[in-house]
Parts: C-alpha cells; sequence; structure tokens
C-alpha cells in the first residue's frame, strides 16, 4: 500500500503537524481503507493556536475597520465558491457523503459569508433616554475575543460557515476544531484564508480527538465562547469545561425530527419531502426527518409509494454522478443503527424494507423504513444518525402534536397539510426550534437554525448571530461643567 500522505493544520498562518509527530488515520467510507493522515494536536499545539488567536485579536484584525473585514470576508466566500469543486472531493473522500451534494454545498454556503460579509458594518448600539439629568448614554457593541468552534464531521462547510461568519465579521478571532471523523475539508478549507487577505492568526485549524484536543481547547483561559455542534455526550463534556474559563456556550446537538401528513396533503410533495428528510445525505443529518407521523386514512397508499422510491434508490460510489445514496461515515454509525434496528424488531416495530448492512467493502447500509405500533418503542426517540425511518400512524390533530412533541428532541419538525389555520396552530404549537410547513430542509443565511431540549441552545445565522458574537459596552457621559458633589457633605 502506498505511504499516506500527512496532512497538516493551520496554525498562526503556518502549515504545521502536530508537535509530538502524532498522527492518526482518516478513512474513505466508500472502500474502509485509509487514505491520509492527521495531525494528533497536543495540548501544547492546543494553547499555541489559542494564543495565536488571541494574538491577533490586539493586531492588524482588531484594528480593522468592519468594513474591511467584511471585503476580507467577502473574498473568502468567493474563494470557496471557486474551489467548490475541489472541496467537494475532498469532503466525499473523507466522508462519503455524496458529491452532488457537498460540491453543491459548498457553492451555496458561500451566500453565508456573503450575508455576514455585508452584514459586518452594520452592528450598532444605541443611546438610551437615560433617567439621569446631563448624563448622556450609549453602548457600543465589542467582540467577544477568541472563539472556539467544534465542527462535526457531517455538512462541515455549513456549520463553519454558520460560525466563522458571524464571528469574524464582529471582530473575533477563531480556533476551529475539526472531527477526528473527517479532518481534510476543513483542512482544504483553511488554504483560501490567507488567500482572502486575513491576517496570520485570525482563523486557526486544529485536528485530533476530544479527549485532549477538545478538551484543551473548550477549557483554555483565553477562549470567550464554544460554539459546539455534535452530540449531547460530548455537549456535556464541554460544559463542564466551560466551568473553567467561564466562556459563553452555544449548542446543537441534532435531533429526531418529526414530519407530520395529514390527510388533505398534497401526497405527491409530502411523499418527496419524507424521502428527501430521511434519505438525502444518507440520513447523516442534524435535521433529518426520522420519524414519520401518516394520518390513517392516507398511510396505506403514502407508503406504497414512499416504498416504490425507496427500492428504487442507486447506492454506490458518492463520486459517481449515478449514485443517489452513499456510504455512511464511520463504522461505529452501522454498528449502532443495527443494534437500534433489532431492537426495535424485538419490541414489535415491523421492518417494511431494508434494515441490513450491504455486503462489501465500504459503510452502506440500506434505506429502512420501520412501521412502529406504539410510540414507546426505543427507536422513535433515538437519533441513529443513518437512512432509517420510523413509522406511525394517527387520527386526530390532538394525538399528532401529542406524540410528536413527546421526545427529548426539538430541532426541527415538518408539517404537511393545507388547511392554513391547522398550519398556524401547529407550527405554533410543536415544540421546536424550526417548523417547515409543506416543505422540508431548508435553509438560508437570512434564518436563524438551532433547537430546544436536548436539541441544544443558541442560534446560527440570521443578522442576530451578528449581535451573539458580541457584548454590550456601556457608556456614561456626564455633559455638565459643574463639578460632582461631594458624597460627604450634607446637602
Amino acid at each position: 500500500m502506498a505511504e499516506l500522505e500527512l496532512l497538516q493544520m493551520l496554525i498562526d498562518g503556518q502549515w504545521c503537524s502536530a508537535s509530538d509527530g502524532t498522527a492518526f488515520e482518516c478513512i474513505d467510507p466508500s472502500t474502509g481503507m485509509p487514505w491520509a493522515l492527521i495531525p494528533e494536536a497536543s495540548h501544547a499545539d492546543v494553547n499555541r493556536a489559542v494564543e495565536a488567536a488571541a494574538a491577533a485579536l490586539e493586531g492588524p484584525w482588531g484594528e480593522m475597520t468592519p468594513t474591511l473585514r467584511g471585503k476580507h470576508l467577502a473574498r473568502l466566500a468567493d474563494l470557496l465558491a471557486a474551489h467548490s469543486e475541489e472541496i467537494g472531493r475532498i469532503e466525499t473522500l473523507d466522508t462519503g457523503k455524496m458529491f452532488k451534494e457537498t460540491a453543491w454545498q459548498a457553492t451555496y454556503i458561500a451566500e453565508y459569508l456573503h450575508f455576514f460579509a455585508g452584514a459586518a458594518d452594520k452592528i450598532s448600539g444605541d443611546t438610551l433616554p437615560i433617567d439621569k439629568p446631563e448624563m448622556f448614554v450609549f453602548t457600543d457593541r465589542e467582540p467577544l475575543g477568541v472563539i472556539a468552534a467544534v465542527i462535526p464531521w457531517n455538512s462541515q462547510m455549513f456549520l463553519t460557515a454558520t460560525k466563522l461568519g458571524p464571528a469574524l465579521a464582529a471582530g473575533n478571532t477563531m480556533v476551529l476544531k475539526a472531527s477526528e471523523h473527517a479532518s481534510a475539508p476543513l483542512l482544504a478549507f483553511g488554504k483560501l484564508i490567507a488567500e482572502a487577505g486575513i491576517p496570520p492568526g485570525v482563523v486557526n485549524i486544529i485536528t485530533g480527538h476530544g479527549a485532549v484536543c477538545g478538551r484543551e481547547l473548550t477549557r483554555h483561559s483565553k477562549v470567550a465562547r464554544v460554539a459546539f455542534t455534535g452530540g449531547p455526550v460530548a455537549a456535556a463534556q464541554v460544559v463542564k469545561n466551560s466551568a473553567e474559563n467561564f466562556a459563553e456556550v452555544s449548542l446543537e446537538l441534532g435531533g429526531k425530527s418529526p414530519i407530520i401528513v395529514f390527510d388533505d396533503a398534497n401526497i405527491e410533495s409530502a411523499v418527496n419531502g419524507a424521502i428527501a428528510g430521511i434519505f438525502a445525505a444518507s440520513g447523516q443529518s442534524c435535521v433529518a426527518g426520522s420519524r414519520l407521523y401518516l394520518h390513517d386514512d392516507i398511510a396505506d397508499d403514502f407508503l406504497a409509494r414512499m416504498l416504490s422510491i425507496a427500492q428504487g434508490i442507486v447506492i454506490g460510489d458518492p463520486q459517481a454522478d449515478a449514485t443517489e445514496m452513499g456510504p455512511l461515515c464511520t463504522l461505529g454509525q452501522i454498528e449502532h443503527i443495527e443494534r437500534q434496528v433489532a431492537l426495535a424488531i424485538e419490541e414489535g416495530g415491523k421492518v417494511l424494507y431494508g434494515g441490513r448492512r450491504l455486503a462489501g467493502p465500504g459503510l452502506f447500509f440500506e434505506p429502512t423504513i420501520i412501521e412502529c405500533p406504539r410510540q414507546e418503542l426505543t427507536i422513535v426517540d433515538t437519533e441513529l444518525f443513518g437512512p432509517v425511518l420510523a413509522v406511525q400512524r394517527f387520527r386526530t390533530e390532538a394525538q399528532v402534536l401529542a406524540m410528536a412533541n413527546d421526545t427529548k428532541h426539538g430541532l426541527a419538525a415538518g408539517l404537511f397539510t393545507r388547511d392554513g389555520a391547522r398550519q398556524l396552530r401547529l407550527a405554533k404549537s410543536l415544540k421546536s426550534g424550526m417548523v417547515w410547513v409543506n416543505t422540508y430542509r431548508m435553509i438560508s443565511p437570512i434564518a436563524e437554525f438551532g433547537g430546544v431540549k436536548t436539541s441544544g441552545h443558541g442560534r446560527e445565522a440570521g443578522l442576530q448571530a451578528m449581535y451573539d458574537y458580541t457584548r454590550a459596552k456601556t457608556v456614561w457621559v456626564n455633559l455638565s461643567d459643574d463639578p460632582i458633589a461631594n458624597p460627604f457633605q450634607p446637602r
């Protein structure tokens, strides 16, 4: 086997290996074979990255006008769009996601950077109608400081842009930690930073596992905010780590999102929405519509149509144009899904289609549809991060609302109905951070993204995200020429 290429981290504008020389393999999920080596950042490497970001904050970046920061960010957006195919190829190789999706996503995600580039000089404070005479009081917005962004392997260009865009536009500096499961795309993106004119140290990209790299980053004394996307176990550790530096923390932790289809829905549209919701990206999406609730009157017809599409999905090489569903990213996902499917059958679930790992090389799993007779089945509220759909039936609006909200998760929800009043009632009553009506998986840099309950807290994208990466400073100005009164003299 040919010697594997050792990729490098970006610290203070320089590409480097781990200080102690350690590295780990990255795996091509379509073959199950390693294709490159990734540095395993040490405590010293993490510290060097944070110190570089802190120094850059006090240097040219901190002194730069918001308008000029925006121009550099816009340049980065243009470079990302221009290199979308190159970065898409690397992301597909490292994650197994479809090239059609990764290349398109890199192009569209550039719009997020453009959005925040344009907003960089739109952050403003307020003058306050204060209740004290002769006082002029105003607020200013300042950057928080060094931002630690922990990026998962799935949708990493999107999840980088939603953190990096508002953070840089607001004047912060960053240390990005790439996922240990697929670090290469973020490192490829890092090559565009200097070309965009962004000074050294403003954006640093480190790689490694959570036990050392992640822990040292999120507890570092010079980190002001941790923006984390990932699983709840790691998130709990991040929250504990933040007790050491009192950093602000935002969490996006995935979900078990319901799609509800009423008997008056456009069935063709709802079927296509449900298919896209669970089988796009091989189900490896935090907003995957992995719970499907069908009105009993249309359930049989709906499932017949859905099964017909699922049976025809072309599974294979994610680089090939004809492929419609690629592999999963890690062996651990496959094994977790196999255990949960077996448990669902044991608990009374019926596999309508799929349910098996594909034979041969690579980490492929069949598109799977399981009808669940009861809400209490474990699979109904367990995130699988794969192409597995739990289906249930309902009769009334009140019944399905209770079922949809009966979950510890709360990231997204989908609703298909032509009844306008019902659309508004359920959109208001569903306990989730986002609700899509007669559509699914829509995103925009203009719209906030985030969850409730154990799906996390904080929001990404939207103009408010800019303010979330700043803090207010209140300034009091005494306009009077009279001396301040002596507090120890009687009046």
